[in-house]
Order: C-alpha cells, then sequence, then structure tokens
C-alpha cells in the first residue's frame, strides 16, 4: 500500500494541492490514502 502526503504553507487559499494530489495519484497512490496538510510556516506564539 502506499501513502501520499500532499502540503501547502499558506493557510490562505493562495496555494494548490492539486498538482500534489495528480503526482501522488500518477504515482499509483490511491486518493483515499493521500493525507493533506494545510499549515502555516510561521508561528504567531514564537517565544
Amino acid at each position: 500500500m502506499l501513502i501520499g502526503y500532499a502540503r501547502v504553507s499558506k493557510a490562505d487559499g493562495s496555494q494548490s494541492l492539486d498538482l500534489q494530489h495528480d503526482a501522488l495519484r500518477a504515482a499509483g497512490v490511491e486518493r483515499d490514502n493521500i493525507y493533506d496538510d494545510l499549515a502555516s510556516g510561521g508561528r504567531d506564539d514564537r517565544p
């Protein structure tokens, strides 16, 4: 079983997971085994 991971660093919608999903599907990863991470690379609560 293959598992895929797609991530965008901006949660504001300016980046898309579509190209990553397409590449993972082309590599043989089933759609149900692709996991997305929509997180910002920055943190507001830095010390």
